[in-house]
């Protein structure tokens, strides 16, 4: 290193001047005398803000830095600034690369999308389905959702290092179990090879249930597991950065749980999934119970 060479030279060298001492170790003179300028005091402040805001939200860009630096401290600083900083901290913005997951096989058959202008009033009448990809450090996975449409409730997952039908046939089992062996009147997917596969396609059809399918290229469709995705990508797969599958499972087991059952979510009043299920269901069945009661009343 040039700095280690510099420390060599000796000033009162009984036998080399400076100028030989330098030469020889291929430093310059003026680096000798060289003291290291302290940083800005402004700089550390504003590098520990940062630090703090990323914590918080790793995925922050470098206009929203310039704006909450503002806002939230009175610190008026360019972009440029920014840039300077982020990279001598190392930081850089987490964000999904986009990836199709979607492809579709034309081969297949399609189904039409039954939701337009369809209200969903209550749990496992509507459930949907989806698959994302996952990167890692020295990999990638795959990861499959099933989600009751009215509660948001994450019924079950699935993840692999494969993207196929079996990973989302797994899902749904899982969902099935963990519903009590509720089955939805309707189920919604996009138009991947994995879900107009024979293999989906059957199982749904062997269940009694409708399948209903995005439009092509029309994410709005099943815009609630998108969101579901965007939260768990943010919240625990770009910031963990989970090295194995094991690890990753583990991380996505936990951040599940938390989702459906101590989030409070503003479209549902504040109440977690799992509680908007449990109320949504009690209230279904003691709406269908009272005719039933009412019927036997009569006929009595």
């Amino acid at each position: 290193m040039k700095k280690e060479r510099a420390e060599l030279v000796e000033k009162n060298h009984p036998k080399l001047s400076m100028r030989t001492q330098c030469k020889l170790l291929e430093v310059t003179r003026s680096s000798l005398d060289y003291k290291p300028v302290e940083e800005d005091p402004e700089d550390l402040r504003i590098m520990r803000l940062m630090d703090e805001i990323y914590l918080i939200d790793p995925c922050i860009g470098v206009r929203r830095l310039v704006k909450l630096l503002w806002r939230d401290h009175g610190l008026k600083v360019n972009r440029k600034r920014i840039v300077r900083l982020r990279r001598k901290m190392g930081l850089e913005t987490l964000w999904c690369r986009p990836r199709n997951t979607s492809v579709p096989d034309k081969a297949h058959r399609k189904y039409p999308y039954m939701l337009r202008d369809f209200e969903v009033t209550r749990p496992d009448q509507v459930w949907c389905s989806d698959i994302t990809y996952v990167p890692m450090p020295r990999g990638h996975a795959y990861l499959c959702a099933v989600m009751d449409w009215h509660s948001r409730k994450v019924l079950g997952w699935r993840l692999s290092n494969t993207m196929d039908a079996a990973l989302c046939l797994g899902a749904l089992s899982d969902a099935v179990a963990a519903s009590g062996g509720r089955l939805p009147d309707i189920f919604n997917t996009d138009q991947g090879s994995q879900f107009t596969s024979e293999e989906w396609t059957g199982r749904l059809t062997e269940l009694g249930i409708a399948i209903s399918m995005d439009g092509k290229g029309r994410w709005m469709d099943n815009v609630f597991i998108e969101r579901l995705w965007r939260s768990v990508k943010h919240e625990e797969i770009y910031l963990r950065g989970h090295n194995t599958l094991p690890e990753l499972e583990a991380g996505l087991l936990a951040w599940f749980e938390r989702y459906n059952t101590w989030r409070p979510h503003q479209a549902l009043d504040n109440r977690t999934p799992s509680q908007a299920h449990a109320e949504g269901l009690a209230a279904h069945a003691a709406a269908t119970a009272k005719p039933r009661s009412q019927e036997a009343s009569q006929a009595a």
